[in-house]
């Protein structure tokens, strides 16, 4: 699971780590990312661009907003299936946050790894609040914990790395196995603070 993230970075240095054009009101960075927060997310509807949305699918059958979409389920469940194939993005972060439960204590932890803004896969869906009005919101696709990761929790975000960005933003790019490889443990090291 991922609850908190952090992004420490504006929207002038989004643009130029992932290349993008702007779509979206200015924001300086936040130190903790919330669940229902709106925030910059990466989409491509032919090139990168960076957009705020907010955190959590809603749906009538739900009480609160859906954060996480496990990846094992991405292509199957209903909830997630449509924005899987259609609307895939890429939630920049500095880091995440996760709790480690120590003797009955709950300790937070920063995760973060060896790049200065690094990219957790995500799918974005359009959605009508109570007032009639559409809104865009992501959810966060969690994996597997790796070796690193174990310790803390069995879940972590799915970490794309650089080189597959382009694929996993790419809407015509719908092989099924090349997107399921991508959604695997990450193999480098995490920094857990």
């Amino acid at each position: 699971m991922c609850g908190r993230y952090s992004l420490d970075a504006s929207i002038d240095v989004l643009i130029e780590r992932y290349k993008a054009s702007r779509s979206t009101r200015d924001f300086e960075g936040q130190e903790e990312v919330f669940p229902t927060n709106s925030v910059p997310i990466v989409i491509n509807n032919g090139n990168n661009e960076v957009k705020m949305m907010k955190w959590g699918f809603t749906f009538e059958f739900t009480k609160r907003p859906i954060i996480n979409a496990r990846a094992e389920t991405v292509d199957i469940k209903p909830s997630f299936r449509y924005a899987f194939f259609n609307k895939r993005c890429i939630i920049p972060v500095t880091s995440f946050f996760e709790w480690e439960n120590i003797d009955g204590r709950k300790i937070k932890r920063r995760i973060s790894i060896e790049e200065d803004i690094f990219s957790l896969a995500g799918l974005y869906n359009t959605f009508q609040d109570k007032e009639g009005k559409l809104y865009e919101a992501f959810t966060i696709v969690t994996t597997e914990a790796n070796e690193h990761m174990k310790e803390i929790h069995h879940r972590m975000p799915v970490i794309i790395p650089k080189g597959m960005e382009k694929y996993w933003l790419d809407r015509k790019f719908n092989n099924i196995d090349a997107l399921k490889s991508m959604m695997q443990p990450y193999k480098g090291k995490v920094i857990i603070v």
